[in-house]
Parts: C-alpha cells; structure tokens; sequence
C-alpha cells in the first residue's frame, strides 16, 4: 500500500504541474500527463481529497481547476 500511494502522490504532482499553466480538460489532462485513466483518477481523487483542485462538469466534459 505504501508503493501505490507513492506513486499516487506521484501522480497529483504531474497534474499539479500540468494545471499550473491553467485549467485543462480530463481528456487534456491525461494527455498532458500520459497518465492512464484510473492512474489519473486516483490522482485527482487524492488532489480533490486535499482541496487542492475543482471540478467543472458540463454535457459533453470536466475541467479541472487549482485552487
């Protein structure tokens, strides 16, 4: 359990340093990280969980924001 959660706060670093430069799209931010889909979303969970990120959901996608 420790590895996994190493490399999940890995992960909520990448997306960190991908949303510094504004807010992205899921699919966006995946590409912008290379980060599988659940690796992604464990990543966000951990940064939501912190209060680090918001989430703007419309019809067709979510953007992610930094607080």
């Amino acid at each position: 359990t420790i590895m996994i959660t190493n490399k999940i706060g890995e992960n909520a670093g990448l997306i960190w340093s991908a949303l510094q430069g504004g807010e992205l799209t899921t699919k966006a931010l995946k590409k912008a990280t290379k980060l599988k889909e659940l690796e992604l979303n464990m990543a966000l969970g951990w940064l939501a969980r912190e209060s680090k990120i918001a989430f703007t959901i419309t019809d067709t996608e979510t953007i992610i924001t930094l607080l």
